[in-house]
């Protein structure tokens, strides 16, 4: 027998599938105190969560017998996945059951926010008929710009093209094909700022997208641009906002998720020109029979027949198989991010390469699609892991070529990944030094030997003398230590490179610092 413990609120359907099962006995426990579900855990092979259960370190710690985790949402926010992990938890979602929920919702704030409808049904409440002072504006022959192009994305640019306006989009992920079938025009940032008459965003919050609707981006915008966010808190600076609106800027933003949840009477909140619900994007009875159908029966398939659909933290193969791939899973994941973080332009096709008999005889669908998490990780792709990285990347038009190579390299096993943009190509060789250490061997023709994760700094560079005492001197000015060091060039006095890993993170200003010495061609930060 296996239990089940449900301990938020889901569509009946969730119960139902499971309780349909002999060897699944199900307790359906909402409200639960961290300390109370502390207690009960440890008694539960399974647990089923939408956003209201917290599974932090602390709950994990006590679920001794815990074998899977399930949400019934694509969200992961409130389960820490890297301590599930840990634990040999798998942690499941739900991606794509609340898309067209999440986008219509979007699409209806975007609507009430021209129309002043939540200014109007207030007004007449308060027994007000001032119709001059809610007059309106239309649809028709406006630009959205669409910050992420995803699921939601998309479906939000099919609704747009339906009432005749322009869609501008920004996605590295997503091919010219692709968004010519949803009538976007791909686009950059500058153009979205510049050109929309109403921003939407839907993307992920990372440290790419945090607060990047600010102060400086604001106000690069149309005067009286309109913003709307169902995507997550944290990507509007909410402060930036509310004074844009207050200048006339902006003339009135829509949002349904904050910096803090509740956000309580806080002053973006409270204001009349900004229309606010309260995280509803997947709130309809259709999108949760969905997730709750689809998570039911994930952990049904997982708990009894072991078989891993939608997994955020682990592929499906067998765990003897697993321990050999594992180390060329995060080599390649590490790469895929410097690539994602490094590369520049529309991302056409993504090639990865198998070198050495021992890889040959992997099944090597979870390295690669290890390689394009890291990638897309660093983007603005939405509920991207290692089940969903390859479906998502044919979903956006983006080729992905695995090659099995018999040519010999300098290495008994290496993996060569190589993203293709309209900008030009990059390309890094990895391999594992004894059983578990990654290294870069090879990245862009310069051959280098480094551990790609941490906080890295990388510099292209004229081979002269002074180059390297010069970045370190300035990152020693600046108290950031260099844990390792590597160099190359090509040839004498021509292009070379420098790759440093340190102990702390090099912001912007040291960056520039960096950028500014003599014979440096380009610096970049990176974070793996």
């Amino acid at each position: 027998m296996y239990r089940v413990l449900i301990s938020d609120n889901v569509a009946q359907e969730c119960i139902d599938i499971l309780e349909a099962v002999p060897e699944i006995e199900v307790d359906f426990k909402t409200k639960l105190s961290p300390d109370e579900l502390k207690a009960i855990i440890g008694d539960y092979d399974a647990l089923v969560v939408r956003s209201a259960t917290k599974v932090l370190e602390d709950v994990i710690a006590e679920a001794k017998k815990l074998k899977v985790i399930g949400r019934a949402g694509s969200g992961i926010d409130n389960i820490d996945v890297a301590k599930a992990t840990d634990a040999g938890i798998v942690v499941l979602n739900t991606p794509g059951g609340n898309t067209v929920s999440t986008a219509e919702h979007a699409f209806s704030l975007m609507m009430a926010l021209s129309r002043n409808i939540s200014q109007g049904d207030h007004s007449i409440k308060e027994g007000l008929w001032d119709r001059k002072k809610l007059m309106g504006v239309e649809l028709r022959g406006k630009t959205l710009g669409i910050i992420g192009l995803g699921n939601v994305g998309q479906v939000m640019a099919d609704r747009a093209a339906a009432f005749k306006m322009k869609v501008l989009g920004i996605d590295p992920f997503i091919s010219k094909e692709i968004a010519q079938r949803h009538g976007i025009k791909l686009t950059t940032l500058d153009e979205v700022w510049a050109e929309s008459d109403y921003i939407t965003v839907h993307t992920l919050l990372s440290d790419k997208t945090h607060h990047m609707i600010n102060a400086e981006t604001l106000d690069k915008c149309k005067d009286g641009v309109r913003i709307i966010n169902c995507a997550r808190g944290g990507i509007i600076n909410e402060k930036d906002l509310l004074k844009a609106i207050d200048s006339g800027k902006v003339a009135g933003a829509a949002l349904d998720v904050y910096e803090n949840e509740p956000p309580g009477e806080s002053s973006i909140v409270m204001d009349e020109r900004v229309i606010c619900t309260p995280h509803l994007g997947a709130s309809t009875a259709e999108a949760q029979d969905i997730v709750a159908a689809m998570v039911a029966e994930q952990i049904r398939d997982f708990l009894l027949h072991g078989e891993v659909r939608n997994a955020v933290n682990m592929p499906s193969m067998a765990s003897e198989m697993f321990e050999e791939v594992k180390p060329f899973m995060n080599l390649c994941r590490n790469m895929g991010a410097m690539l994602g973080q490094l590369g520049k332009g529309q991302l056409t096709s993504f090639e990865i390469t198998y070198y050495g008999g021992d890889l040959h005889r992997f099944d090597t669908w979870p390295i690669t699609s290890s390689a394009l998490e890291g990638l897309f990780t660093r983007g603005y792709a939405e509920g991207i892991n290692l089940i969903n990285a390859l479906i998502t990347a044919e979903k956006l038009g983006i080729k992905v070529n695995e090659i099995k190579s018999s040519e010999e390299k300098n290495f008994k096993n290496c993996i060569k990944v190589t993203t293709n943009t309209d900008s030009g190509d990059l390309s890094i060789l990895g391999t594992i030094f004894g059983k578990h250490s990654p290294r870069v061997v090879n990245f862009q023709g310069f051959e280098l030997d480094f551990v790609p994760e941490g906080h890295m700094l990388i510099c292209g560079n004229k081979d002269r003398p002074g180059i390297i005492g010069n970045i370190g001197t300035v990152l020693g000015k600046k108290g950031i230590n260099i844990a390792h060091m590597t160099w190359s060039r090509k040839s004498p006095a021509g292009e070379a490179i420098v790759v440093l890993n340190t102990d702390d993170a090099v912001d912007k200003k040291i960056l520039d610092e960096i950028n500014a010495i003599d014979n440096i061609e380009w610096a970049v930060c990176l974070e793996i």
